[in-house]
């Protein structure tokens, strides 16, 4: 028997390595933000006199609107270093949903939170906040104006002098609350046919407004923007004497001081609306389109049903509702709550 030699033994070939092949990451709870749904609301604007449809925020993880800017202004922070997880503070005035959305944010980055907020405040809000891990101080109103966001600004300031490692992001002033809303006006802009002849949002920090109006001259658009107010706000002025004796206790829309975002000229319009017309807003929406709404939801619907009267027929129009009504139940969706303020 012949016994080839190792020299000569023919190798058996090797199997081809397969070429290493990166892994698309999988996608976390943050890269969920955005791609909101839009939907038609036909049942309570018929569409043979004109189309409306709802940008449904309420479907963000955090619940509302506000996930878009936490996300802009934390990533942003994280970026240039002002902020280093496992050390930084985060603290910001809230009255409820950026709260959520940077609580969930800041334990997602290992970041610590301190939210100020006020009465107007849900004990389910807060309750939230707590839950992601985030310290909720609660203060009055200040003394001199009677109103509560000076008050929270004035604590905040306080805690940036004493928290170590502490950054403010301030929501009123910072440039990324506005240019997070350029994706809000660029989603709209493509789940349409056409861009929409109106445009209607809640203002508050004035980010949401500022962000979709920038988008929409940066792509020439004919889309007008409608900006929905709180009776008794000073974003767009001195309150009118009728408006003074108003005290607004839902918060998401209004503001007792001009927030520094501001560009009045971008709305092309605005509307104001009292406590009572967001709760029959929002009593509205869930009636007719079966959808639970937020007060600045119910804001914005509210101004939609005044404007019906001039809005000419055939247009489309577009309604950003900002959050659910979930965190709502006690206020504006409970019958003794809503008798007790407004009879």
């Amino acid at each position: 028997m012949t016994v080839a030699s190792s020299a000569s033994a023919p190798r058996a070939s090797a199997a081809p390595r397969a070429a290493a092949v990166a892994r698309p990451r999988d996608p976390d709870i943050v890269a969920t933000i955005g791609a909101t749904p839009l939907v038609a609301l036909d049942r309570l604007f018929p569409p043979a006199r004109f189309q409306v449809y709802g940008k449904c925020e309420r479907f963000n993880p955090g619940g509302s609107v506000k996930d878009r800017a936490a996300r802009s202004m934390i990533e942003h922070a994280l970026s240039t270093g002002e902020l280093v997880p496992g050390v930084s503070t985060v603290v910001e005035s809230s009255s409820g949903n950026l709260g959520i959305a940077l609580a969930q944010l800041c334990n997602f980055h290992r970041l610590g939170l301190i939210c100020v907020v006020d009465p107007r405040t849900t004990a389910q809000n807060a309750a939230i906040m707590r839950a992601y891990g985030a310290k909720v101080e609660v203060v009055d109103r200040d003394p001199e104006t009677g109103e509560y966001l000076p008050a929270r600004i004035a604590r905040v300031r306080e805690l940036l002098r004493t928290v170590p490692d502490a950054y403010w992001p301030d929501q009123y002033g910072n440039e990324h609350n506005a240019r997070a809303h350029h994706d809000t006006m660029r989603e709209i802009h493509r789940a349409l046919p056409r861009a929409p002849d109106y445009l209607f949002l809640a203002a508050g920090t004035t980010g949401t407004l500022r962000g979709c109006a920038e988008y929409i001259a940066a792509h020439e658009l004919p889309t007008r923007v409608v900006a929905v107010d709180a009776v008794g706000s000073v974003i767009f002025g001195p309150p009118e004497p009728w408006e003074r004796g108003h005290r607004r206790t839902i918060p998401g829309h209004g503001a007792a001081v001009v927030p520094p975002l501001l560009r009045p000229h971008l709305a092309d319009r605005v509307m104001k609306v009292t406590d009572l017309d967001c709760v029959r807003g929002c009593r509205t929406l869930l009636a007719k389109e079966s959808i639970l709404a937020g007060g600045s939801s119910g804001a914005v619907t509210a101004a939609l049903l005044d404007a019906a009267s001039w809005i000419e027929p055939g247009a489309t129009c577009v309604a950003i509702l900002p959050d659910g009504g979930d965190r709502y139940l006690d206020t504006i969706y409970s019958d003794s709550w809503v008798e007790s303020r407004f009879g």
